[in-house]
């Protein structure tokens, strides 16, 4: 008789609690924490300025000359040349000024543009878009860190950039093959920035001229193209206004010489760069002195109006 009182108590037990369960949903998804302005700059090492991308008619000049830029600790760091990009401050390239960032709000203080300010919006991990409300312009900059950041692609992608980074470039060799041709009597050429980055200039003046002294004979336009499946060389076409077109293959020796085969004649020439321009923002004037032109990234896609539809989109 207690055998069955105590396994019925039990059954009583287990049918209560059986009829008071109730199941609970534990929800393990936290919403993610927002990361501040500050935490997305810094994201990544270095930001490419996507110009072919921008929005709008303005410009912001420390972003239209930059290949990259950094944000670290408050000081802005931009690679505004391609002589010694991924070396020069250990991949940063040099300090252009200062930011401050707080809400999605970045100011700069740039060395010589002095203050500018924008919206920052983050469209993906690692894409950013700086909107200037005083031009109404947006600028696209990509994320990557040193390591997988390209230096090589940006260089030779850019190559008409890196001819206009010297004041000159002097014939410091000529094969002893090839053919006699006018190119011969040439022994300086100069790749003005500014404008459309298409046109050039040289000279037949002896070697050894400082290149501030040099006469410019000849002037016209250039292109430099890509040869397909090959990434390191190139085509240079030089079309002077009075003269037939001489054409190149192009190929980088190193930050300071570069090499041009002449097909048509069979001949090969080197050109030593003289005096390296570090680019902070400025010059003069095109037509009087190469370190007067303003060197500034061309965006070659059509520009268009900067609505928040399109560039959000």
């Amino acid at each position: 008789m207690k055998t069955l009182k105590l396994l019925s108590g039990f059954a009583l037990i287990a049918t209560l609690f059986t009829s008071c369960y109730t199941e609970v949903a534990v929800d393990n998804y936290n919403d993610p924490i927002p990361l501040s302005i500050n935490q997305v700059l810094n994201s990544h090492e270095l930001w490419y300025v996507a110009v072919e991308e921008t929005i709008g008619y303005g410009e912001s000049t420390f972003l239209q000359i930059a290949f990259t830029v950094s944000f670290r600790n408050g000081t802005l760091y931009a690679n505004n040349n391609l002589v010694g990009i991924g070396s020069q401050g250990n991949g940063f390239g040099i300090p252009i000024g200062y930011y401050n960032a707080y809400d999605n709000i970045l100011d700069i203080d740039h060395d010589i543009d002095g203050y500018d300010s924008f919206d920052v919006y983050q469209i993906d991990n690692n894409t950013i878009e700086l909107y200037n409300p005083f031009n109404d312009t947006s600028y696209f900059l990509h994320g990557y860190q040193r390591n997988n950041f390209d230096y090589d692609y940006v260089f030779y992608d850019n190559i008409q950039y890196f001819l206009q980074e010297y004041e000159a470039w002097e014939k410091t060799y000529t094969s002893n093959y090839g053919a006699l041709n006018e190119f011969d009597n040439e022994n300086y050429l100069q790749f003005l920035t500014g404008g459309n980055d298409d046109t050039f200039r040289s000279s037949q003046d002896p070697n050894g001229i400082d290149p501030n002294n040099l006469y410019w004979d000849y002037s016209g336009f250039y292109n430099v193209g890509n040869v397909s499946g090959n990434m390191y060389l190139k085509t240079l076409v030089l079309d002077y206004d009075y003269f037939d077109n001489e054409q190149f293959e192009l190929s980088i020796v190193n930050d300071q010489r570069i090499k041009l085969f002449h097909p048509s004649s069979g001949t090969l020439y080197e050109f030593t760069g003289r005096g390296y321009i570090q680019y902070l923002k400025q010059g003069k004037s095109i037509d009087t002195s190469k370190t007067s032109g303003l060197k500034k990234r061309v965006q070659h896609t059509k520009k268009q109006d900067n609505t928040r539809e399109n560039s959000r989109a």
